[in-house]
């Protein structure tokens, strides 16, 4: 008789009850673990690998888990997936088609204990797909009907929960004035009238020892209670809750409860705070000046031209693109470059400061004079290096040429000569350009370059969400759980149980991070779509494959 191997899948939507020694991931496996046991006479088995997603949510197939038990499918290691119902695997058509698509690749099958039927027929499959239809619409209405009543009330003003703003205590659907914390709110709204810039008004608030709420959460846990930063008094000063008003999305109604800041003044403040970040942005822009404009290109000989892109939030950032992306718009051009401007520019600096640094080069440069006058011209140079900016640095260039693999770097001997006060006689500019191998690491449509002999190139993303990874372990032992941390950082429950692995990397793999050495393709974005093993020695195995 054929084996037929089986996996067990469990899941549960909240960690509510996760934490007790018999819960409901517990109680799913039991009675799958009873099916399987009944079709023994048809040669089922269970597999011991567990696969467990507590506190996720069925609409994404986003799950560690499943991923993990799809990826056994893929490679023919289970027969059929066994659930408790059907809405443990998925909750979206689309995402269910998806699975039964692998299932089919891998001649497998999905079976659900309490509905009498599973994948390997069409009548199956067409309950199936019947079920998660009416699963999917019940959930979308629900949504809608959640969403309509939300809106509906805050048209009346009515608060409709979340953390109660400091200033306020909760009233049933309104609020409540609390003394004691609104006179804080009003004195950082006078200190903003008084100095009208948000980091000023953090300062001043320091001074005077101003405390921001402190908040017992159900665990137990204390947050808040510190100093104000400056993100937290912009929302105070931008709240319009303070106004006695209701935000929604982008509109603003008139709320049910007693303003602390009279309506006219909050709209006088909120007039002031956008004066200051559109001249705040056109300083940031006049010191974002592509300094390299002109003096890039690439193998082709295309010229390498500024251009930017603007965030969600309004954050502007600088490029350089070869110049055909931007002539022949819409034309796929898959040779074509297109790299961020500071991290270039930040490179190119370094790379001319340790040039000029190097004293070799600085003899070299100036061996045309004589000798006496070397080691004083030598000294310039030195201090041209100590003292020079960026900006200045980046003045010297004459051209760069881009090509996989290499960038060439040639100085202008003009304006080296200019800032050394010498002739052109006097320099010998054929040490004038050098070359300098790189190799590329890709973001989405986004490259960046690692020249060689450069100091580490540190992936920044990466060693802070590991930092965040170690801090959510830590609160985790402590006895906080996902929701908690979710309700505390402002981060989404399913990010953080992605992330938190992060804290279990080998030393000497978390010390490469920090000295830029580990592989280029090892980003945060990698670690989300891999499930990197908990032995250390599997762990450097893996990543010397990248």
């Amino acid at each position: 008789m054929k084996k037929v191997r089986c996996a067990i899948y469990t899941r549960k939507s909240s960690e509510d009850g996760l934490e007790q020694e018999f819960n409901s991931l517990h109680a799913q496996r039991e009675a799958c673990a009873a099916y399987i046991a009944s079709q023994k006479h048809e040669g089922w088995v269970s597999l011991p690998e567990e696969y467990n997603d507590g506190g996720l949510s069925g609409g994404s197939l986003e799950r560690p888990a499943l991923q993990r038990l799809l990826d056994r499918v893929r490679d023919g290691q289970v027969d059929h997936i066994v659930v408790y119902k059907i809405d443990r695997l998925t909750r979206s058509l689309a995402d269910f088609a998806k699975i039964v698509d692998i299932l089919d690749a891998a001649e497998a099958s999905f079976v659900s204990v309490t509905q009498s039927f599973n994948t390997a027929t069409s009548m199956g499959r067409l309950t199936l797909n019947m079920l998660l239809s009416f699963a999917q619409f019940e959930r979308e209405v629900t949504a809608e009907r959640i969403r309509d009543k939300i809106a509906a009330s805050k048209r009346k003003g009515l608060w409709m929960g979340g953390h109660v703003p400091m200033g306020y205590d909760a009233d049933g659907r309104t609020l409540k004035i609390n003394e004691t914390e609104a006179q804080t709110i009003r004195t950082l709204y006078d200190l903003y009238d008084d100095l009208r810039t948000v980091p000023a008004v953090r300062e001043a608030a320091e001074r005077r020892n101003l405390r921001s709420r402190r908040r017992i959460s159900s665990g137990g846990r204390v947050t808040g209670g510190g100093i104000f930063d400056r993100g937290h008094i912009h929302h105070i000063l931008t709240n319009p809750i303070y106004a006695g008003r209701i935000r929604h999305h982008e509109k603003i109604y008139a709320g049910a409860h007693p303003a602390i800041i009279e309506p006219d003044r909050w709209d006088k403040v909120q007039e002031q705070l956008k004066s200051g970040a559109a001249r705040h942005r056109k300083t940031r822009q006049a010191r974002s000046k592509s300094l390299l404009c002109g003096k890039l290109h690439d193998e082709t000989g295309d010229r390498l031209t500024p251009s930017h892109s603007k965030t969600k939030t309004g954050v502007r950032l600088r490029y350089y693109i070869s110049h055909r992306l931007i002539a022949q718009s819409g034309t796929p051009h898959p040779d074509a470059w297109r790299l961020p401007a500071e991290d270039l520019e930040r490179k190119i600096a370094e790379r001319i400061r340790a040039t000029l640094a190097d004293p070799a080069f600085a003899t070299r440069l100036v061996a045309a004079i004589s000798a006496d006058a070397i080691g004083r011209h030598a000294a310039s140079i030195a201090a041209l290096v100590e003292d020079g900016d960026a900006t200045s640095l980046l003045r010297l260039v004459e051209r760069i040429d881009i090509a996989p693999g290499q960038l060439q770097l040639r100085l202008d001997p003009i304006k080296l000569a200019a800032m050394l006060d010498l002739t052109l006689d006097d320099l010998d500019v054929s040490c004038l350009a050098c070359a300098f191998p790189f190799q590329l690491r890709k973001r989405g449509v986004e490259t960046k370059i690692i020249l060689a002999g450069a100091t580490g190139e540190t992936d920044d993303t990466l060693i802070r969400n590991m930092a965040k990874a170690l801090v959510w372990f830590e609160r985790v032992k402590a006895g906080d759980t996902f929701s908690d941390i979710s309700a505390t950082d402002g981060i989404s429950k399913r990010r953080i149980q992605q992330l938190v692995g992060l804290a279990f990397l080998a030393p000497d793999i978390v010390q490469d991070v920090l000295d830029g050495k580990q592989p280029l393709s090892f980003t945060s974005e990698w670690w989300l779509r891999h499930d990197l093993p908990s032995d250390w020695n599997a762990q450097r195995q893996l990543l010397a494959t990248l």
